[in-house]
């Protein structure tokens, strides 16, 4: 189990600082979430936040890079040692750098559908969807950070109702030929697999705790 060996990884000084950029690019990728959203709920003007959000995709990426070099380092300094956390160290850290993209999406709907949201049976889902991931990057971050595998579980269970719910409102936007306009329903679509996508990869991040390198992306 990785709970085991990230407990001993980070009893050391060598990464301390690698797991402290991965909670810094969770932290950078749940504030564009947020401000992406707010975009799409008309609550701020896409170009007020259009920079300070591609600013902080470009940090994500950048802190994947460094985390990249400080596991290679060790790695070439201590062959052998550790080398399964190392490995979902790095996973993970992926696993956050896409949570930066999907957020990026996530505004680029806002950017783009410039009409307002009228379909109840979809918005009100999605709406509850928003928050629930919005929540799920606390929960995400606390499992790893304290190895808590009680966490880990509630998270996963958490992304897979998200995921479930995401599924339906999609299943449903096909069928429906009546009651939406085209635009409106590729708006909707999208966002339900962002946010489906975004809850995927937080569980990935909550998946190192649990399990096996083997297994890490395997929920996606």
């Amino acid at each position: 189990m990785l709970k085991a060996l990230f407990a001993a990884f980070k009893s050391g000084d060598t990464l301390d600082l690698a797991f402290s950029q991965l909670s810094e690019m969770l932290d950078h990728a749940q504030w564009m979430f947020i401000r992406a959203n707010e975009v799409l709920r008309r609550k701020v003007a896409a170009a007020d936040v259009r920079e300070a959000i591609l600013a902080r995709d470009k940090a994500v990426n950048d802190l994947l890079r460094s985390i990249r070099r400080k596991i290679v380092r060790h790695l070439t300094i201590n062959p052998g040692n550790e080398v399964a956390a190392s490995l979902a160290l790095m996973s993970v850290a992926k696993d956050a750098e896409r949570i930066g993209d999907y957020c990026k999406n996530v505004f680029e709907v806002g950017q783009f559908y410039t009409e307002d949201f009228h379909v109840e049976k979809y918005n009100d889902p999605l709406e509850e969807i928003r928050v629930e991931v919005e929540g799920l990057f606390d929960l995400a971050r606390r499992a790893f950070a304290d190895n808590d595998s009680q966490i880990a579980k509630n998270t996963l269970k958490a992304a897979d109702a998200i995921g479930d719910r995401c599924n339906d409102v999609i299943e449903h936007l096909l069928g429906d030929t009546d009651s939406i306009k085209t635009h409106e329903a590729v708006a909707y679509s999208l966002l339900a697999r962002h946010y489906k996508r975004v809850s995927s990869h937080l569980a990935n991040v909550s998946t190192a705790v649990l399990g096996r390198v083997e297994d890490l992306d395997f929920r996606i």
